[in-house]
């Protein structure tokens, strides 16, 4: 009866570890989550403020004024 006590102890032990790890791995995946989602933000902002430089710089070139040195 011995040994079986002991395994069921080892494996007790070794299903704490699990369980640690899968909750270690689960707040590692929800703040993975939140950093996807800040950085698609992001990229939103960013590709729509790159459109906006696009559309400023397609104006028609001869409305602007000359540069300086002319």
């Amino acid at each position: 009866m011995d040994a079986i006590e002991q395994r069921l102890a080892d494996l007790e032990v070794r299903l704490t570890f699990i369980d640690d790890t899968v909750q270690a791995l689960a707040g590692a995946d929800a703040e993975q989550a939140l950093r996807i989602v800040q950085l698609e933000q992001l990229v939103h902002h960013l590709r729509q403020e790159l459109q906006s430089v696009r559309l400023g710089a397609t104006s028609d070139p001869h409305s602007e004024p000359p540069p300086p040195h002319y």
